[in-house]
């Protein structure tokens, strides 16, 4: 089939992450994809070598596009007012989707697949779908690409780590730990690395706002403690993979790096993206609770104080979870994850059922 995907890049480049990877993973099951964004720009280094079968185009080159079989708004960003007038041209109208943003709150088993019919005049008589990833069988699933998990577990984290930087700094010493930093701004960030500087620690903070963050802290030594930290080049979505295997301990941000994270497997820490109303606390939750289910008391106890912490909505822990049954948590997890359907599979069926 052919696809028309949308995507407008709102800030720090997780829209387009996200409508990138989905993007890819239909072309690699031999759907024709034409990628329209109003930024492609985080694309020269986020997919340097692009996609077989994904097209890019610029938002407004839509104007004179005729729609594909299946158009996709990612996370509710409109259409361009001369292609929605297109929809309902052809005699086989297409199926239109809207895929919204990641929850793991108890309303999007609900909202998942819902119809929305459209009679206004941008596109009449048609229908627009509402497409929810989650982490349930009930929602739309997450994005997993096949082979992921094969990949996973041929991974060389010193062979990788070693390629990233040549002069073997970014080699773990010995009883060192490693653990990555993906962030928003964030004002528990000292709070955060004097905790972790009370052990041999080697800190990769990601290009952007974390590695600012942690230079402003630390200074140009880079140091405090037994903690020294790395600052990265921005990273291809397949290394920024590789970044988080590599970690023994990944702090994570929004959602396409949290899904990443998962699959990982390593104990993660989320930092959900702020909202002035407190909506991000709640999903904050609801990811805590399914996480959670059947841990230790005091694993959970640990768990959640971090992640609130983190998120600004609790005191600096006096404590880190034990790394261990976090890691056995975060596997069982992972497993339960794995045995759903991934999201682009679930998504080909969801449209093929509507045609």
């Amino acid at each position: 089939m052919q696809w028309d995907v949308f995507c407008r890049v709102v800030d720090n480049h997780g829209d387009v992450g996200v409508a990138w990877r989905l993007a890819s993973q239909l072309a690699a099951r031999d759907q024709s994809v034409r990628l329209w964004l109003d930024d492609a720009s985080a694309l020269d280094w986020m997919a340097p070598a692009g996609a077989p079968g994904v097209a890019v185009h610029p938002w407004n080159a839509a104007a004179r596009a005729e729609p594909a079989e299946v158009v996709l708004e990612a996370f509710a960003c409109g259409l361009p007012s001369e292609y929605a007038t297109r929809l309902t041209a052809s005699s086989a109208p297409p199926v239109w989707v809207n895929l919204e943003y990641l929850s793991a709150e108890d309303y999007v088993e609900r909202s998942h697949g819902l119809p929305s019919p459209r009679p206004g005049a941008a596109a009449p008589g048609l229908t627009l779908w509402f497409y929810y990833p989650g982490c349930t069988p009930r929602t739309g699933g997450l994005l997993r690409e096949p082979g992921l998990m094969a990949r996973r577990k041929r991974f060389d984290r010193l062979a990788w780590l070693h390629a990233l930087r040549a002069d073997g700094s970014l080699a773990p010493r010995p009883a060192e730990r490693i653990v990555v930093l993906f962030c928003y701004d964030n004002p528990a960030l000292p709070a955060l690395i004097g905790s972790l500087s009370a052990e041999p620690t080697l800190l990769l903070a990601t290009a952007g706002l974390a590695a600012r963050q942690v230079e402003a802290v630390l200074g140009p030594a880079l140091s405090t403690g037994a903690l020294r930290a790395a600052l990265l080049p921005l990273l291809s979505q397949t290394d920024f993979d590789h970044l988080l295997w590599s970690a023994d301990w990944n702090f994570v941000r929004g959602e396409d790096s949290l899904v990443r994270a998962l699959w990982a497997g390593a104990p993660f820490v989320w930092q959900a993206y702020p909202q002035h109303d407190g909506a991000h606390l709640a999903k904050l939750d609801a990811l805590l609770r399914r996480f959670l289910t059947g841990a230790e008391p005091a694993l959970a106890q640990d768990v959640r104080a971090l992640f609130l912490a983190w998120n600004g909505a609790g005191p600096w822990p006096g404590r880190f979870p034990a790394l261990q049954p976090w890691h056995s948590q975060a596997l069982e997890w992972r497993a339960q994850l794995l045995g759903q359907q991934d999201l682009c599979s679930a998504l080909l069926r969801f449209v093929a059922e509507r045609r």
